[in-house]
């Protein structure tokens, strides 16, 4: 991995991007995330009863009366500062694991559930985009490039991305030219067929920018 001092002398001011650090939140983090991911896929799936759809509601509103006290700022919880859980710890991104990342680029294992359909038990073609930028931002670490904003992401859809299979995403650094980063990534199922490809712009932040 490049220093990337060595591009940007004032990379640990990250632009002005908080310069977020690993989090430690305990074993009790990891299973409530567990449970929230099961809970997102069931939200899409079941088909209980009045009187049980009554009872849920119940319990997903005392979860938010026990966890809104503590509601806190950005970079101050644990959700995407925990790189050993799923998705880093945030519900909001694809649980991929067994990340790998070195000056050739990322590569890392996701499988997608209930929660990602968009129809027919197949991924929501808008998920992939998400999968694919989170890539795109651990090629720009992995390279030792200065933190970036994304300013383009094209996807090319090859063929129908399933849930329940553990899945391949790759991603590299085609080019670079000052600011800009030119970054490419692909996904793929056990039998290596290609599902989906991307391309995308990285722009580094200037100092003080968002």
């Amino acid at each position: 991995m490049t220093d990337p001092h060595l591009v940007d002398p004032d990379y640990d001011k990250h632009g002005g991007f908080p310069n977020f650090q690993r989090a430690q939140p305990g074993p009790g983090f990891g299973r409530f995330l567990a449970a929230m991911r099961r809970a997102q896929d069931l939200a899409v799936s079941a088909d209980p009863d009045s009187d049980t759809w009554d009872e849920a509601a119940d319990r997903a509103e005392a979860l938010v009366a026990l966890l809104d006290p503590f509601e806190a700022a950005e970079g101050v919880g644990p959700a995407n500062r925990v790189p050993s859980l799923p998705g880093a710890g945030s519900l909001l991104m694809p649980p991929y694991r067994q990340v790998r990342l070195d000056p050739n680029g990322v590569d890392l294992k996701v499988q997608f559930s209930r929660y990602h359909v968009g129809g027919n038990y197949a991924v929501h073609g808008g998920v992939l985009p998400l999968l694919f930028d989170s890539v795109f931002g651990m090629v720009i670490h992995a390279v030792g490039r200065p933190i970036s904003r994304t300013g383009f992401l094209h996807v090319d859809y090859r063929k129908v991305t399933p849930i329940d299979t553990e899945l391949t995403a790759r991603g590299w650094l085609r080019e670079a030219d000052g600011r800009k980063a030119f970054v490419n990534a692909e996904l793929r199922d056990p039998d290596d067929n290609l599902l989906a490809e991307a391309n995308g712009l990285m722009i580094q932040l200037r100092p003080g920018q968002p």
